[in-house]
């Protein structure tokens, strides 16, 4: 009996070892690893997803064009949304009226008329929140995906997370952008983000351009006829090529510049 036993407690013991053991598994893509069930990892991965935060807008969130140095413009776009410039004079922003389904602000009298409306007091609360969410997007630490890519990211599906590229970002093909209606996507471009021609950014599975940021410290510039989806937080200039539509928010620290393009404000 005392030997039957002992063998019991051997084979309970190598159960419970064995159902305690797995792989290890990428928590964090950049470098951390850790050893998780099938469960556990299912669990942490919807805590991430869950923990990540939209980047708050602010009284930026009103604009769906918003510069500091001026809007230009290749006849004819079509605008819905806001439009405003800061601290450059109402003269820098080019867009004619009947172009904006919206308001066109300028912080002086010199802009487009007849439906300009001058408001230096609300451009520059919102260009001063343009500015603090563009910081919190480059703040957000600890990425679930570095250097994605490479930096090419064409064909490739998007899933929900912070996404971090240390140099360029191109956008060479279609890609996907795959989540719930209240997920959220931070995009962080340490350079030049470009999207070639005629490619598209498609949503699905109920995902919102309005949760969606691409937070950028160089130029963004979106390729002839192409579609692009979510906010955009650039450090420098943003550039629409001829027939180009965005889905979503420019927000430039310096100049926006547009040819012919369709823009939307997300609801």
């Amino acid at each position: 009996m005392p030997i039957v036993a002992m063998l019991l407690v051997g084979v309970l013991s190598s159960c419970s070892a064995d159902t305690d053991s797995a792989e290890p598994v990428v928590a964090n893509s950049s470098y951390e690893t850790t050893t998780l069930t099938s469960a556990k990892q299912s669990l942490a991965a919807e805590s991430t997803i869950s923990e990540l935060k939209g980047v708050n807008l602010g009284f930026a969130e009103n604009f769906v064009i918003l510069s500091k140095t001026g809007i230009t413009d290749v006849y004819k776009s079509d605008v819905t949304g806001d439009v405003g410039a800061s601290p450059i004079t109402g003269a820098a922003i080019l867009l004619k009226c009947y172009e904006v389904t919206g308001t066109i602000y300028t912080v002086d009298a010199a802009g487009p008329l007849p439906f300009r409306v001058t408001n230096a007091t609300r451009l520059t609360t919102a260009v001063g929140d343009m500015q603090t969410a563009y910081t919190d997007a480059a703040r957000r630490s600890n990425p679930d995906f570095l250097n994605l890519g490479a930096g090419s990211i064409g064909g490739k599906t998007l899933t929900p997370g912070l996404y971090t590229w240390t140099s360029d970002l191109l956008i060479p093909k279609d890609i996907t952008i795959s989540g719930s209606p209240t997920d959220v996507w931070i995009f962080q471009v340490a350079g030049n983000l470009s999207m070639s021609a005629a490619v598209r950014i498609t949503l699905a599975g109920g995902a919102q351009a309005k949760n969606i940021f691409w937070q950028t410290a160089g130029v963004v510039t979106l390729g002839t006829t192409s579609h692009f989806e979510g906010n955009i937080l650039s450090q420098t200039g943003i550039n629409l090529k001829t027939g180009a539509s965005i889905n979503g928010r420019m927000m430039a620290q310096t100049a926006v510049t547009l040819e012919m393009n369709t823009v939307t404000q997300p609801q």
